[in-house]
């Protein structure tokens, strides 16, 4: 499997990166081009951080550009467990109250808004579902990746075994420091602990959509740490330099044909 990194035109430097394991329209997208200013300087895809809206409306109406969409619809995260089966979508939406959203209508993308936690771009080439999932730590505690995949089998009658699965560029073992873990993390995550106080939260997922049913062989780590890179948005970095305000950068995915 490889992970590929795109670069827009010399005239608007947007850049994101795809993996082959997914052959649906996605990407997950750097902070670079894009209009908003300081501290949102780049590609911010967030109305919730404080940026102008228009600049955001105009960030996302290139990113449908860039993938070919007709719409985007986009969670309005909580860091809860919800997910929502979105069809019939003739605008761009943001749904309040979610982290996750599945759909098999074609031409919609379904956006992540992220400065460290997970996206989790999930595609059945055989039903033709995607499902684009927000799993922060308290997302990882609540297994919302694995109830996705559960989501898509009661719903859409999806296999586990035929589902691809990329997790995108987000907090790496490098950073994820969780000095209170013993009270913030289950028993079952302290395996992952790479090193006193750090934990391995790409492994951790790797082991939910697993379980789930998820074909080893089927699953993408961009393994890029958002707070370590400053090609992305990373809130931890902010809280040392900018009292935490900064973007968010998004993870798209889709059913149909890039342009």
């Amino acid at each position: 499997m490889t992970v590929k990194r795109h670069q827009g035109e010399k005239t608007d430097p947007v850049e994101w990166y795809t993996t082959d394991v997914i052959s649906a329209p996605h990407g997950m997208f750097c902070c670079s081009g894009g209009g908003s200013a300081s501290p949102f300087t780049g590609l911010n895809l967030s109305f919730a951080v404080g940026d102008v809206p228009d600049r955001v409306r105009e960030n996302r109406r290139q990113l449908k550009k860039w993938l070919g969409l007709e719409h985007l619809v986009s969670a309005g995260q909580v860091h809860g467990d919800q997910l929502v089966i979105v069809e019939d979508i003739s605008r761009d939406r943001e749904l309040r109250g979610f982290d996750g959203l599945i759909t098999s209508q074609p031409g919609v993308g379904l956006l992540i808004q992220q400065a460290d936690c997970q996206a989790v771009l999930l595609h059945d080439p055989v039903r033709k579902v995607v499902a684009a999932v927000h799993s922060g730590w308290r997302g990882s505690r609540r297994n919302i990746t694995g109830r996705a995949v559960g989501e898509m089998e009661q719903h859409y009658g999806v296999d586990p075994a035929d589902l691809r699965a990329v997790i995108s560029p987000s907090l790496g073992p490098c950073c994820a420091e969780f000095t209170n873990y013993r009270l913030e993390l289950p028993q079952s995550f302290h395996p992952q602990q790479v090193k006193p106080c750090y934990f391995d939260f790409w492994a951790i997922t790797r082991s939910q959509l697993t379980a789930a049913g998820l074909l080893e062989k089927n699953i993408e780590t961009v393994g890029i740490c958002t707070a370590c890179s400053k090609d992305f948005f990373s809130y931890r970095r902010a809280v040392k330099s900018a009292d935490g305000i900064t973007g968010r950068n998004g993870s798209v995915i889709a059913l149909g044909t890039c342009r």
